[in-house]
């Protein structure tokens, strides 16, 4: 018992003492706006004149060499300005799948994997990664004019995201049109019963976009099947070859695989691939 009122008293004097020099330390941060007899009268805040502000403005003070201000776009206020760059990421997926040539790049790709034989060599981020840089390649001149028709004039205030948007699809439309096919226009022109257009360009994005989404996936299977013959007819004959001799025990697969690949391989398959690829868009 004497042992337990000890130690409370040894505790109720450490909590005064930390009492008092948190109390000095906050008389010490105080400004003196209150007046000291050494430092002369006391100066209220509501006399001082106009002159002399009391706070720095939020627009004088100078930011932080870490700090990230969104200011707002052109004439635009920053809600709005936040508003269409949150829009725009996460339109982003949508818009790389429909608008540009990633469907048919990762559409060969795949085609190509099977034809091989292998089930996950290369794997599907390898084959997405591999996509991705080569639509960015391929999408560079269109980008960097929709940079100059569009957010160049809008960083400078000539006009809003509205028309900015408006003028970046310009060169998107330029470019889907050289691609797309006149079957599948007709088709989505026919299903959305709008009127026969004059010329492409009167073409709206409702009956451009689905259609060239679908010419590029006719075009990926058509080079996928081009691309799937002659490791076909490798299996094929490997198929025929060991039943002919009686190997009946022994899965074709295992011996056309490395066939295949021994093939593809010598040939240097994946220059001729995307070298034919990439020719295809010019």
């Amino acid at each position: 018992m004497k042992v337990t009122v000890i130690g409370g008293v040894r505790m109720l004097v450490l909590v005064v003492v930390l009492l008092a020099l948190s109390t000095r330390v906050l008389a010490a941060d105080t400004p003196a706006l209150t007046g000291d007899p050494a430092s002369g009268p006391a100066v209220s805040p509501s006399i001082l004149p106009d002159s002399i502000p009391l706070t720095s403005s939020p627009l004088s003070a100078p930011i932080p060499p870490n700090e990230i201000r969104i200011t707002g776009m052109g004439s635009g206020s920053v809600p709005w300005t936040i508003l269409v760059l949150l829009t725009f990421l996460t339109l982003i997926p949508s818009l790389l799948l429909c608008v540009t040539p990633f469907a048919r790049l990762l559409v060969v790709f795949h085609f190509l994997r099977q034809a091989l034989g292998l089930q996950t060599t290369p794997t599907n981020q390898t084959l997405i990664g591999l996509a991705l840089i080569l639509t960015f390649f391929l999408m560079q001149p269109v980008g960097a004019s929709i940079y100059q028709t569009s957010t160049v004039p809008m960083e400078a205030g000539r006009i809003d995201a509205m028309q900015a948007m408006e003028r970046g699809a310009g060169p998107i439309r330029q470019f889907m049109l050289h691609y797309v096919r006149e079957k599948d226009v007709a088709l989505f022109v026919e299903l959305s019963k709008e009127p026969r257009p004059r010329n492409p360009q009167d073409l709206s994005m409702r009956v451009l976009v689905p259609a060239y989404i679908l010419s590029e996936l006719s075009t990926g299977f058509q080079i996928g099947t081009v691309l799937f013959l002659p490791f076909l007819v490798i299996d094929m004959v490997v198929a025929s070859i060991s039943t002919s001799v009686g190997m009946l025990q022994l899965p074709p697969v295992v011996i056309s695989t490395p066939l295949k690949l021994l093939l593809f391989v010598m040939v240097d398959g994946w220059n001729l691939l995307i070298g034919s690829l990439m020719r295809s868009f010019s």
